[in-house]
């Protein structure tokens, strides 16, 4: 059975060989290259991904441009700047895969000093916290490694295009009736600097976005 796995990339050209490389068997990268000025793009075709390209910028853009061009019943989505070990996967999706879970989340473990900022974790125990108040779902990490069924996200009708995309797919999950659950995950340094945990600043744009999507208290399927 073919998974795929959706890997938003702006400019990951140091990342991306050691991420595509470590792809378990059965699980097809689907890199959407977000308008990187390096060889992002060039690599993933290199080394055998499936390209997806998506001018508009944003989280939430590249990601929905990936889950658009997958064809698997069950679709993926995980960083792609090496923070996060594709070998791990089969953690992620195997309660999906099993029947026991219809979304499931990666929560990070952190492995290396500096993998996870610390206001990039306050960050994150603030909006999980609002979510399981909102939702009852024991959430504890909105992690980028998940997994789900790519029909059921699709039917979920997201709208943010931004930030805001990871929080709207499990408001809308847990409005819908869905299972969430957690898996434990490993947290690596990533290549390079982050675009979001790697500044104050980068991490207040994503926290700022997710509260936007978070004052839509019906959030229902289909509204802008």
């Amino acid at each position: 059975m073919t998974v795929d796995v959706v890997l938003p990339c702006l400019n990951e050209a140091a990342a991306l060989p050691w991420v595509l490389d470590r792809m378990p068997e059965g699980y097809r990268p689907v890199v959407v290259d977000n308008g990187s000025t390096d060889d992002s793009a060039e690599i993933a075709l290199s080394l055998g991904a499936h390209l997806v390209r998506e001018p508009q910028r944003g989280f939430g853009a590249a990601c929905h441009a990936g889950l658009l061009a997958a064809t698997a019943d069950v679709v993926c989505f995980m960083d792609a700047d090496a923070s996060l070990d594709p070998r791990q996967l089969p953690r992620v999706t195997a309660p999906v895969l099993s029947g026991q879970s219809d979304l499931v989340l990666g929560r990070r473990r952190p492995r290396d000093r500096g993998a996870w900022p610390l206001h990039a974790r306050m960050g994150n125990a603030v909006l999980a916290r609002g979510l399981r108040r909102r939702t009852g779902v024991d959430v504890h990490d909105l992690g980028p490694m998940r997994a789900c069924s790519r029909a059921g996200l699709v039917a979920l009708e997201l709208t943010d295009r931004r930030f805001g995309y990871p929080l709207e797919m499990v408001l809308r999950a847990a409005a819908s009736g869905w299972r969430i659950t957690e898996v434990d995950v490993d947290y690596l340094r990533r290549d390079g600097r982050s675009k979001v945990t790697g500044t104050v600043r980068g991490t207040m744009r994503a926290v700022a976005d997710m509260r936007r999507v978070m004052t839509d208290r019906d959030a229902p399927p289909g509204s802008a």
